[in-house]
């Protein structure tokens, strides 16, 4: 497979810009920093309530498209 060096440098862009990184938020940092602990680790369980069904389902399907793409040209 070839990527282009304008998605290539699309990415490095994107992945380099300051706005895009979500632990730089302050008002995030400040909310969760004046909680106490308990608060913080419903917090962290929420986060990854939220994050486990989208991945297992970004995941599925990918996995879905790579056999589609495997046994097309098989």
């Amino acid at each position: 497979m070839r990527v282009s060096l304008a998605a290539v440098s699309s990415f490095a862009i994107l992945a380099l810009t300051p706005s895009a990184h979500a632990q730089g938020c302050a008002l995030c940092y400040t909310t969760a920093s004046s909680m106490g602990l308990a608060a913080q680790r419903s917090l962290d369980w929420g986060i990854l309530a939220l994050v486990v069904p989208a991945l297992t389902l970004f995941a599925s399907v990918m996995f879905m498209l790579y056999r589609r793409a495997v046994s097309a040209t098989a």
